[in-house]
């Protein structure tokens, strides 16, 4: 497991999501916990703010790529943000928790996908 990480709990993602068609008619919140790696450890860094992954575009961008579309599974959603952050923001390794508040008598449900960078 990387040992240097950025995360980021709980970001709020509006979205258009769900199987059947009057789901994914309203716009719903699901909730991302995100943890990334970046290229260079910390301490390689130099506490030079380019050198490292700025979290709020993160953010920013997760946002915008769940409100970009609507999708039925959260599955999709998941792995198209694991993408995006192996993409366009070079890390090398990512994960991300996403929870939906959707069935009766349960807190959430949800996906937890990991992947590593080429």
């Amino acid at each position: 497991m990387p040992c240097d990480q950025i995360f980021i709990r709980g970001l709020d993602l509006p979205v258009l999501i769900g199987v059947p068609d009057d789901e994914r008619a309203d716009w719903q919140v699901l909730r991302v916990n995100v943890t990334f790696t970046p290229r260079l450890s910390f301490a390689a860094m130099n506490d030079a703010i380019d050198a490292t992954i700025d979290y709020q575009a993160v953010a920013n961008r997760l946002r915008a790529l769940a409100a970009s579309r609507p999708r039925k599974l959260i599955e999709t959603l998941a792995s198209e943000m694991v993408d995006c952050l192996l993409t366009e923001f070079a890390a090398t390794w990512a994960r991300i928790e996403l929870r939906k508040r959707i069935l009766p008598g349960t807190d959430s449900v949800g996906v937890v996908l990991e992947r590593a960078g080429e």
